[in-house]
């Protein structure tokens, strides 16, 4: 817990170049996992995880735009890159 509050604190210290790097890296992050995931096809099951990553990233980018609370930003951060990172690994290595 205490790597989430010093990350935390420093994020909204430095906020604006933090979000600069987070808006470049998520989206960034985000398409890898849309080009994996389409790499396999474009059954339903690919366009339900199209869907989720190109959600997930819109709503972080937007979040950042909407100048949303910085804990909120944040969260929606870290689950981003996470489905992002699983995405990819369960379309390179899995499916």
């Amino acid at each position: 817990m205490t790597l989430y509050k010093n990350t935390l604190t420093g994020f909204n210290t430095n906020f604006f170049g933090f979000a600069t790097l987070i808006i470049i890296g998520q989206s960034c992050l985000g398409s890898i996992a849309a080009m994996n995931i389409l790499t396999n096809g474009t059954s339903v099951l690919q366009m339900m995880q199209l869907a989720v990553v190109v959600l997930i990233c819109m709503l972080v980018n937007t979040s950042i735009l909407a100048q949303m609370t910085h804990k909120t930003i944040l969260n929606l951060t870290i689950s981003s890159v996470f489905l992002s990172v699983v995405l990819i690994f369960l379309n390179v290595i899995i499916l």
